[in-house]
């Protein structure tokens, strides 16, 4: 009996021995690093050299601005309302202009009335230059004596410098006059480009001040799109080269941009570079600050 638990008790204790050898071997094998390479799969596409995918912004109209008041003053009348289409130089609002008239009136005067003193002044020289002139005979002919020579000489001589004086004096007027036919056209706010007047911030009788705004006006055309790219993008895109054009709001539709600037250096503090594509093209149902989608992969 004691022989055959004695067998019994060595049986188990083996047995125990090799199941905790072989989880040892299976916790280290767990553990050891892999040294076999993962190779990637042979059928991934390459990524093309010209692939710069896309890249989303508003668009944009060189011409667009706030149009502000270039003197103090007070609207008489409005002439233009927003989504008005208004060619360059039109008038798009007044102030009141009635002192600067009257003040450029007087100043008209003032050089309608030089200019006539000049012309006087001008016919006198001539006589006193022809009496001079006469002297000058008579003084060789010893038929006058050299204190009248000299008398007829300085009065001509003095006459000349009035002369430059009333002239001096009409440049004057002629300043004065034309800065407030300046000062006068600062009443009339007029449209700087073809375009459009978007919004208007002035109403009739506004008291408005030097620099208030008054318009906010936009050009239609041509649209663009300014896009900042990183440097490793310089030399894949060049001047001219066209790219597709796509806009999120206006589905199924696809249209073309011509690059026209690439800046010719690295913004050192941001490390990109600056692109500018303009639409070619028809633009219909397409105006300035709807956001588009730039495709950079050539067409």
């Amino acid at each position: 009996m004691y022989k055959y638990f004695s067998l019994t008790f060595l049986v188990l204790a083996l047995a125990i021995s090799e199941t905790a050898c072989g989880g040892n071997d299976s916790a280290v094998a767990a553990a050891a690093p892999s040294t076999s390479t993962v190779s990637a799969p042979a059928n991934l596409p390459a990524v093309p050299a010209e692939g710069l995918g896309t890249i989303s912004g508003p668009l944009i109209v060189e011409h667009q601005l706030d149009l502000s008041a270039q003197r103090d003053g007070v609207v008489v009348r409005i002439l233009v309302e927003p989504g008005r289409r208004v060619a360059a130089g039109e008038v798009l609002a007044l102030l009141d202009d009635r002192q600067i008239l009257a003040e450029l009136d007087a100043a008209r005067a003032k050089t309608r009335s030089t200019e006539a003193d000049l012309n006087t002044w001008i016919a006198e020289a001539r006589v006193l230059q022809s009496d001079y002139d006469r002297a000058q005979k008579m003084w060789n002919a010893q038929l006058i004596t050299k204190e009248q020579l000299d008398h007829a000489q300085f009065k001509a001589e003095a006459d000349q410098w009035d002369v430059k004086r009333v002239r001096e004096l009409l440049t004057n007027a002629q300043a004065t006059q034309r800065s407030l036919e300046l000062e006068l056209e600062k009443t009339r706010v007029r449209m700087p480009f073809n375009g459009l007047v978007a919004r208007r911030y002035l109403r009739d009788g506004q008291q408005v001040a030097k620099g208030d705004r008054l318009f906010w006006v936009t050009a239609e055309g041509p649209l663009r799109m300014r896009v900042t790219l990183p440097e490793k993008f310089l030399g894949r895109l060049t001047k001219g080269e066209r790219l597709a054009l796509t806009l999120p709001d206006v589905p199924g539709e696809k249209y073309s941009a011509k690059v026209v600037e690439v800046s010719p250096v690295v913004d050192a503090s941001s490390g990109t570079i600056e692109v500018v594509v303009e639409l070619i093209g028809t633009r219909n149902q397409l105006h300035p600050g709807m956001t588009a989608n730039l495709h950079l992969d050539k067409p």
